[in-house]
C-alpha cells in the first residue's frame, strides 16, 4: 500500500507505469490495505477493475456494487470512488487506468466519441457482470492487456492502445443513447464532499475539528456527518484519521524522521494516541513498522 498523492484539488496524482505515458496496469490485492479499503479518491483517469479471486465492494459516488469473480466495473472521469472487502475477505484484483488523452490521437473522433462520455454525468460507472456478453468480451481485453505489461516487450504500448480502443468502441456502442442525452442534474452534496475531503487532504497536519471541516464548506456538522456517512460510510474523523494514518505509514518506510516528528507533522499532537490508534488500525507499532518496512 502506497500513500495517495494528491493534486491541489485532492484529485489523486497517478504514478504511471512509464513517466509520459499515462497507463497504470497493476495487480493488488486488498489485504494490502489498512481494513482491506482503500481510501476516497478520484482522478481523470478512466478506471478498469477486473475482479481475479473473490469479492469487493466499490462505491462511487455513493453508489454501492458489489463485483464478483471475473466482473468488472469501468469508473468514469473525476468520479469519487474507492474499493474495501466484503464480509473481511481477501480479494485479488486488476487495476487498470488510463488517461483520455491517450484517445486524443484524432480531434473529430475524440469529441465524438470520447469527449461525450467522460462528460455524460448519468454514466458514473458501468458494471459488468461475468454472465453478460459484453463483460467477457471486455474482460478478456483487460486481461490481455496486463498479460502484454507483464511481458513488457519493446512497444507494447501500441498492443494495450489496440485494446484500450476496441473496449471504447464496445462501450460507446452499448450506451450511446445515453451519451447523447444532455443531462443537467448534479448531486450538490458530491461537490461537498469533495470539497471537505480536499480539505482534509491538504489540512492533515494541522489541528483539524469536525467544525472545522464542515466550516470548510459552509454546513453544519450534522449535515457535514450524514454527508460522509452517504458517500463513504464513515465519520468525517475516523477519515481524517485513516488518511493521517496512512501518510504515517508512508513516512515510516521512506524517511528517517523520528516516530514523534511523524506523529507531529500528522497531526498527532500526542504520541501516545498515535501509537494507540496506530497499533489499532494496523496491529503493530510504529516502531515496529519501521523495523519491518512491510505493510501487516
Amino acid at each position: 500500500m502506497i500513500c495517495t498523492d494528491v493534486m491541489q484539488d485532492a484529485s489523486e496524482i497517478i504514478h504511471y507505469d512509464e513517466t509520459g505515458i499515462p497507463i497504470y496496469i497493476r495487480k493488488g490485492c486488498l489485504s494490502s490495505y489498512p481494513d482491506m479499503r482503500a481510501l476516497c479518491h478520484w482522478h481523470e483517469d478512466i478506471e478498469w477493475i477486473y475482479i481475479i479471486e473473490g469479492e469487493m465492494n466499490y462505491e462511487i459516488n455513493g453508489k454501492k456494487v458489489l463485483l464478483k469473480k471475473n466482473d468488472c466495473i469501468i469508473v468514469n472521469s473525476t468520479q469519487m470512488h474507492f474499493g474495501y472487502a466484503n464480509k473481511k475477505q481477501d480479494c485479488l484484483f486488476i487495476c487498470i487506468l488510463f488517461h483520455p488523452s491517450l484517445l486524443h490521437f484524432n480531434a473529430h473522433l475524440y469529441e465524438r466519441y470520447v469527449k461525450p462520455f467522460i462528460e455524460c454525468s448519468a454514466l458514473e460507472y458501468i458494471h459488468y457482470a461475468s454472465v453478460s456478453l459484453e463483460g467477457k468480451t471486455i474482460s478478456k481485453h483487460l486481461l490481455d492487456i496486463f498479460s502484454l505489461k507483464e511481458q513488457a516487450l519493446p512497444a507494447y504500448e501500441f498492443e494495450v492502445l489496440e485494446h484500450f480502443i476496441a473496449i471504447w468502441k464496445i462501450v460507446y456502442i452499448q450506451f450511446q443513447s445515453q451519451i447523447n442525452q444532455k443531462n443537467e442534474t448534479s448531486d450538490t452534496d458530491i461537490v461537498i464532499q469533495k470539497r471537505m475531503v480536499s480539505h482534509i487532504y491538504q489540512h492533515y497536519g494541522e489541528p483539524l475539528t469536525l467544525e472545522d471541516i464542515a466550516s470548510s464548506v459552509h454546513v453544519s456538522k450534522s449535515k457535514c456527518c450524514i454527508i460522509f456517512r452517504k458517500y463513504l460510510q464513515q465519520s468525517p474523523i475516523d477519515f481524517l484519521n485513516a488518511y493521517r494514518l496512512e501518510v504515517a505509514c508512508n513516512l515510516l518506510k521512506s524517511t528517517d524522521y523520528t516516530i514523534t516528528q511523524i506523529a507531529t507533522a500528522c497531526g498527532f499532537n500526542h504520541l501516545s494516541y498515535f501509537s494507540k490508534i496506530f497499533y489499532r488500525k494496523y496491529n503493530c507499532k510504529p516502531r515496529e513498522l519501521r523495523i519491518n518496512n512491510t505493510m501487516p
